[in-house]
C-alpha cells in the first residue's frame, strides 16, 4: 500500500508512521510537511530509514519514507504527491481553538482549502481513501456524549473549518465516489508529543522545567482524553476497511473527565518519579471553549470494529516516560 500523509512530521503523524511500519511489511509512505511544527528529525521517533526527497525524487519503494518539504494550500504539489497513492491521510490543519481565534481568515485558508486540495488531488489521480483528522469541535456546546447525528453549531472558528472539512469529504464521497472517512479525534496525548500545546503535553513540558501549570477557568471543563495508540489505530482501520466511505466517527474513549481529574493523574504519576511538588493555577477562562466534551463511540464499535484500550493512568503513565526518557 502507498500512504500520503500531510502533516506526517507531526505528533499524530509520526506515531501513525511507527504503528505502520511496525504493523505492516511493504508499506510505502510519503509525507508532505511543511515543517512549520514538527521537523524531519522527530521521525526519528517512529523509524530510521526516512529521508527528505525533492519531488521529482520521490519514489513508491516498499518500506521506505519520503518528506517532500511543501504546503498543503500549494495545489500543483497536492496533485504531483498524490499520484500513485492508495490513501491519502490529511493530518496537517492549524490545530486548536486559541489560533482560531487569533487568527481566523488563516485558520480558514488551511483548513479549508489544504483538505479541498487534496480531496481534488483524490478526484483527479483516482484515489480510493481519504482519512480527514476532524474533531469534536464542529458540535459546540452540546449536552454530552457527542455522536455522530447531533446537529453542528461551532463554537469556535476553529470548529466551523473543521465542520467545511467533513461537508466536503460527505461531497466528495456522494458526488465523486472518493472513499471519504472523517474521524473525530478526541483530545488527544502520548509519547512523541514534544511540540503539543494541548492540555497534557504542555503541562508535563513545564512540571519538568519546574514552572507554574495554568489551568484555564476552574478547571471542571471536561474532555475525552485518548491515548496515541487507539487513534492511530482507527486511522488505520479508517484506511484499510471498505464499506466505510462517506461516514463520520468519534474517536475518543467514551469516558468524561475534567482538566482537573487529568492534571491530578498527571502530577501523581510525577510524583511517582520523584518530580515535585508542581505549583499549579487558575486563569482566565479561554474565549471559544464549549464547557463539556466527551464522545459516544458506538459507532465506531460497530462499523470499524474498534473502541479504544488505554486507560487514562496507564496512558499518562507512558506519556510521562517517554518525556522522562527524551
Amino acid at each position: 500500500m502507498n500512504i500520503l500523509i500531510t502533516g506526517g512530521c507531526g505528533f499524530i503523524g509520526r506515531n501513525l508512521i511507527k504503528y505502520v511500519t511496525g504493523k505492516e511489511e511493504g508499506t510505502s509512505i510519503r509525507i508532505v510537511d511543511n515543517f512549520s511544527v514538527g521537523q524531519p528529525e522527530d521521525l526519528k521517533y517512529a523509524s530510521n530509514d526516512f529521508h527528505i526527497a525533492e519531488l521529482s525524487e520521490a519514489e513508491w519503494n516498499s518500506n521506505q519514507i519520503d518528506i517532500v518539504k511543501g504546503d498543503i494550500l500549494d495545489e500543483g504539489l497536492a496533485l504531483k504527491v498524490s499520484e500513485g497513492a492508495d490513501v491519502i491521510v490529511h493530518l496537517a490543519a492549524n490545530t486548536g481553538v486559541g489560533p482560531s481565534v487569533e487568527d481566523p481568515r488563516s485558520d480558514c485558508e488551511t483548513n479549508v482549502i489544504g483538505t479541498l486540495n487534496y480531496l481534488e488531488a483524490c478526484r483527479i489521480n483516482g484515489i480510493r481513501k481519504f482519512v480527514f483528522a476532524s474533531s469534536g469541535a464542529p458540535i459546540g456546546e452540546c449536552n454530552p456524549p457527542i455522536h455522530e447525528e447531533l446537529a453542528c453549531h461551532p463554537v469556535s472558528p476553529y470548529g466551523s473549518s473543521k465542520l467545511a472539512g467533513e461537508g466536503y469529504c460527505s461531497s466528495y464521497f456522494r458526488t465523486f465516489g472518493v472513499g471519504t472517512v472523517a474521524l473525530r479525534f478526541g483530545n488527544v496525548y502520548g509519547p512523541g508529543s514534544s511540540h503539543k500545546s494541548s492540555v497534557v503535553a504542555k503541562f508535563i513540558r513545564q512540571a519538568l522545567n519546574n514552572e507554574t501549570l495554568e489551568i484555564y477557568g476552574d478547571g471542571k471543563q471536561t474532555r475525552d482524553f485518548i491515548f496515541t495508540e487507539d487513534l492511530v489505530n482507527a486511522i488505520w482501520l479508517s484506511a484499510t476497511k471498505e464499506d466505510v466511505g462517506g461516514e463520520i466517527f468519534q474517536i475518543a474513549t467514551n469516558k468524561e473527565t475534567t482538566v482537573l481529574e487529568v492534571t491530578e493523574q498527571m502530577l501523581s504519576t510525577l510524583e511517582e518519579k520523584g518530580i515535585g511538588p508542581v505549583n499549579v493555577i487558575h486563569g482566565e477562562k479561554r474565549l471559544g471553549d464549549v464547557l463539556r466534551n466527551f464522545s459516544d463511540t458506538t459507532k465506531a464499535k460497530n462499523q470499524l470494529g474498534w473502541e479504544s484500550k488505554f486507560g487514562l493512568k496507564d496512558g499518562i503513565g507512558i506519556t510521562v516516560d517517554w518525556f522522562l526518557t527524551n
